[in-house]
């Protein structure tokens, strides 16, 4: 059974299209032989993920997201913590846009849950493209509101 949750945390609701990302986080774990079962993302802001950091992960830094992985071996489920603030500061670092940065992050964390890494030497770049190939895939109308 796929179910996707979005939750806020500290922070306001980005204007997504839930059944539109839906649908693209679906096709992307399908892409890599993997079915969705219950993933949930909580949308925060810097405080509270910082908070998160620290409790489960021991570490004392911000970060875009924290992906706690339920998954089995061909179904991925997992919560996947985004801070908004972390989010809008890396777009403005990278010149990029904060709507393009945001659905980069929420697929980042599906591809983590379908297991790609990106710490070893040479992850890193094979995440991106990853990355790369799912926002290729990016339906339209994934905002609600102009894009």
């Amino acid at each position: 059974m796929t179910e996707i949750n979005y939750m806020v945390q500290q922070a306001a609701m980005p204007p997504l299209n839930e059944a539109a990302v839906n649908s693209w986080l679906v096709t992307v774990a399908q892409r890599l032989g993997k079915r969705v079962g219950v993933l949930t993302y909580v949308f925060c802001d810097d405080a509270y993920i910082l908070q998160v950091n620290r409790q489960f992960l021991q570490h004392d830094y911000y970060t875009d997201i924290i992906t706690f992985d339920y998954s089995t071996r061909h179904h991925i489920s997992g919560d996947m913590v985004i801070s908004l603030d972390t989010v809008r500061s890396n777009a403005e670092q990278l010149g990029v846009d904060y709507h393009d940065e945001l659905l980069r992050v929420i697929v980042h964390g599906v591809l983590h849950l379908c297991g790609i890494n990106d710490k070893g030497p040479g992850e890193r770049e094979i995440m991106e493209e990853h990355e790369n190939a799912a926002l290729s895939m990016l339906p339209a109308g994934v905002y609600s509101i102009n894009e």
